[in-house]
């Protein structure tokens, strides 16, 4: 016969099984009610409020993560630059190069960095959704089956997510990512789980091979808010690399130069950064001249005209300044807005990333700057 429970353990099981509950109706991993957890994630709001981050001190903090990648991303400045930017304003970065070149390390150098979670994703053809994002799983409670789901988190919850070869997972896997990369939160089951926050995501793909993988769709790629290549080094850095090789001796000895809070504060002191009417006019006369032009199908979206200056001021921020000049819109348009432009197969023009720089390049020569 069963011997009844006492009672401390049965109060002690029915809370945790209160805790766990209300966890799954609010998407809250923490097992905190939802009002507690709802009021623990104000108080934290009200703490950075209180202690914002000063222009410079937000430049300054720029500054030190650059300095600390390039540690281990030797001779790469403008791709450390760029992608430190694109943290900044709150987007994700899709790097188009062949292997070898250090998009891992950039991906790692940075999370360590910041002090952030960081996962490598391999994408392949038999990855799916749930591999991804997670799923319920059954729970157990003493080594026995509750009857209840709780929900397991897959690889995407980390700050920094390096979605390796991305064009080598099937379309519907390629949609789950670019879903929780737009709305910042993953939803199964009917319940809203957030992602971290700061949550950057670092995406890959091989420009040159082909061969089983699944082009991303323009529509898709209108997701990232920068595209760019890294390139192999000049031969004094690859020199140096020979000598002494960062990813085995700098990388895994990289110590946090900031904080996650500290990367939350740049991104609101960057989206503060003044960008005068006159900037607006210039970025909208590239945009109209991309949308008119004889060889391009469809121009540059809203979305893309908004990426632009969100970038444009995070450059203005990691240079120091609380205002935007022309050169940043100038300098990131070709980064920013590239793959956003699909060119138009009558022109007998070839539709690859290099055709659209080159006209990309074209309508900036042509377009005049605001003194």
């Amino acid at each position: 016969m069963r011997l009844p429970e006492p009672l401390p353990a049965r109060c002690r099981r029915l809370h945790g099984e209160a805790l766990r509950g209300a966890a799954r109706i609010s998407g809250n991993p923490s097992g905190w009610p939802n009002h507690l957890h709802v009021r623990r994630e104000t108080a934290e709001a009200e703490v950075e409020a209180r202690a914002p981050l000063s222009l410079e001190a937000a430049a300054d903090r720029g500054r030190r993560i650059c300095a600390n990648v390039e540690r281990a991303l030797r001779g790469k400045p403008d791709v450390v630059r760029r992608a430190v930017e694109t943290l900044v304003a709150g987007g994700h970065l899709l790097l188009e190069d062949v292997p070898g070149v250090g998009k891992t390390t950039l991906g790692q150098s940075l999370a360590r960095s910041i002090d952030a979670s960081f996962r490598r994703i391999q994408f392949t053809s038999d990855l799916l959704p749930g591999d991804l994002l997670g799923s319920s799983v059954p729970e157990h409670d003493a080594g026995r089956p509750t009857g209840r789901f709780v929900f397991q988190h897959g690889p995407i919850f980390a700050h920094v997510v390096l979605a390796d070869e991305i064009n080598r997972a099937s379309p519907k896997v390629q949609s789950a990512l670019l879903e929780a990369m737009a709305e910042s939160a993953v939803t199964l089951d009917g319940v809203t789980h957030p992602l971290p926050r700061p949550f950057f995501v670092i995406a890959t793909q091989n420009p040159l091979d082909h061969h089983g993988t699944h082009p991303l769709p323009e529509s898709q790629l209108d997701r990232f808010l920068v595209r760019r290549g890294i390139g192999y080094p000049d031969a004094a850095n690859e020199a140096a690399v020979l000598r002494d090789d960062p990813s085995a001796t700098a990388l895994p000895s990289l110590e946090p130069v900031v904080g996650i809070e500290e990367v939350r504060a740049m991104q609101r002191v960057a989206a503060s950064v003044k960008f005068d009417d006159s900037l607006i006019a210039y970025l909208l006369a590239i945009v109209e001249e991309t949308r008119a032009h004889e060889a391009i199908e469809i121009g540059v979206s809203p979305r893309g005209a908004i990426a632009l200056r969100r970038t444009a001021q995070a450059r203005a921020l990691l240079d120091g300044r609380d205002y935007c000049i022309p050169e940043d819109v100038r300098d990131l348009a070709i980064d920013v807005l590239a793959h956003r432009l699909i060119v138009d197969p009558r022109s007998g023009r070839t539709r690859d990333g290099e055709e659209s720089e080159w006209i990309l390049r074209e309508i900036l020569d042509r377009t005049s700057v605001p003194l």
